[in-house]
């Protein structure tokens, strides 16, 4: 069973209309107990970095959540902004992130803006540079739908794939023990996207 952290921050109806089509179990996680009956986690998210940890924080679920991560070892997924909040800090805000990741997420220092503005939007190539089940089903790289102006690094070994934007390269996926995220919305990038949540379900 997924379960998709639903504290209004990211668009939930999508992964779970995508499991539903995959015929794999899923369902939302808007109350505490419903953790216990979820195997992997999805943490979905848009917006801004400090928005974002408020709403996590007021949910009510992160004691929960940190509990189902850190202790049981369920697997979890953050996508985009849910990316963002398993690190430490943000250039985006001031708030401290989860810290389940030792980085700084960074803004997007590009030389030429008129030619590669922020955000970040629209598709691009995703090349994974380690064997992982997340990209099982991929033969070189992925193309992936992206929205964003800052980026993990990819000064570090939780890196799984890297994507280019304006001659930069950034980590576009991670991985540390149980923990995922990925920069692009899957649940947007049609068979690629689906593929990969599909992956995430049988890791």
């Amino acid at each position: 069973m997924i379960g998709v952290i639903d504290c209004g921050m990211g668009n939930v109806r999508a992964f779970l209309h995508i499991y539903k089509r995959l015929n794999i179990p899923a369902r939302p996680v808007d109350h505490k107990s419903v953790f216990d009956s979820v195997d992997k986690l999805v943490l979905p998210g848009v917006g801004t970095f400090d928005w974002a940890m408020h709403r996590l924080e007021q949910s009510g679920l992160l004691p929960a959540l940190e509990r189902a991560v850190l202790n049981v070892g369920k697997p979890v997924l953050g996508v985009c902004i849910g990316m963002h909040l398993m690190a430490s800090r943000s250039d985006e805000g001031q708030r401290h992130g989860l810290g389940w990741i030792s980085v700084r997420v960074r803004k997007f220092a590009l030389p030429d803006r008129a030619r590669f503005p922020l955000p970040h939007m629209g598709w691009n190539e995703v090349v994974p540079v380690l064997q992982d089940g997340l990209f099982r089903r991929f033969t070189n790289s992925g193309w992936f739908y992206f929205l964003h102006s800052y980026h993990f690094p990819t000064e570090g070994d939780y890196v799984l794939a890297t994507t280019e934007y304006g001659g930069m390269p950034f980590a576009s996926a991670v991985r540390v023990g149980n923990i995922y995220g990925v920069q692009f919305h899957p649940e947007k990038s049609h068979a690629d996207g689906i593929r990969l949540l599909r992956n995430f379900a049988e890791l």
